[in-house]
């Protein structure tokens, strides 16, 4: 009798198992996806260590939906594609929403389908350019006024222990880092922050002309970001599809400056649901 209430408990443990992992695909694949960010490239609207959930209803449903499991400790490297694979290729997507310019979204690159964080600023058939460090929409320049200094510690950052480039020369460690910060207006009127750190190549790039059906996204952060103005032919992102978009994100949940998410003696207390412009 014992031996058959222990075999019950056992088969009651790994039914619950199961089902609360068929919950949280489901809440994954249909709703919202938890995102950690990794890298100084959306700074500072998006600071490393900024945890957050992607909104998947915001423009319906693709093949990127479905959740990719990624824990190179354990070899585990399960790709969208391996659960829905069949999904890819038209382009399209279930309940399709239409992102809205400036909207911050999650999206697949186009060739490593690792997942990335940045800002859309054009749209299909436009034609964009970077003169000077300014952003152009057909051939006409967006507003963009100076707001002060970004400032951060130089030290190095979240997991990866990334260190922060400054311009205000080689800082040492322990010392303030500044950039640049200017305000960006987009032509339907939304404005959000963006760093510059020095002149570069990727201050003046030729004309894109966005093709139907896909997007061109650029990260705040304009002199440490790789996005849509490098082919993704080149290690770059180039142009997203629209079937790869996998959410909008709309508010930082928490915010850790350690090196683990768990270390809440790490949190930013200013960052607890802050809403990303």
């Amino acid at each position: 009798m014992a031996s058959d209430e222990k075999k019950g408990g056992i088969l009651e443990t790994i039914k619950t198992i199961v089902y609360a992992l068929l919950i949280a695909g489901i809440f994954r694949t249909f709703l919202f996806q938890p995102f950690w960010i990794p890298s100084g490239s959306m700074k500072d609207t998006l600071l490393i260590g900024d945890f957050l959930f992607v909104n998947k209803m915001a423009y319906g449903y693709s093949y990127a939906s479905c959740p990719s499991i990624i824990i190179p400790r354990f070899g585990i490297d399960i790709d969208a594609q391996d659960f829905c694979g069949w999904a890819d290729g038209d382009n399209t997507r279930l309940f399709g929403g239409e992102p809205q310019r400036g909207d911050v979204v999650v999206f697949r690159h186009p060739v490593t389908g690792r997942d990335f964080i940045k800002r859309l600023v054009g749209l299909p058939g436009e034609r964009l350019q970077v003169r000077s460090g300014v952003l152009h929409i057909n051939d006409a320049p967006v507003e963009v006024v100076p707001d002060g200094i970004f400032e951060e510690i130089a030290a190095p950052q979240g997991p990866q222990r990334l260190r922060p480039r400054c311009s205000n020369g080689p800082v040492g460690p322990g010392g303030v880092c500044e950039k640049q910060k200017f305000i960006e207006t987009l032509p339907n009127g939304h404005s959000h922050s963006i760093l510059n750190i020095a002149s570069q190549g990727s201050d003046n790039t030729p004309v894109y002309t966005v093709p139907e059906g896909h997007y061109f996204f650029m990260g705040d952060n304009r002199d440490n970001s790789s996005d849509s103005r490098v082919p993704n032919i080149a290690g770059g992102v180039g142009f997203v599809p629209y079937e790869n978009l996998v959410g909008r994100a709309g508010r930082v949940m928490f915010s850790s400056a350690g090196r683990s998410m768990l270390f809440f003696w790490t949190w930013r207390g200013d960052r607890f649901f802050k809403k990303i412009e």
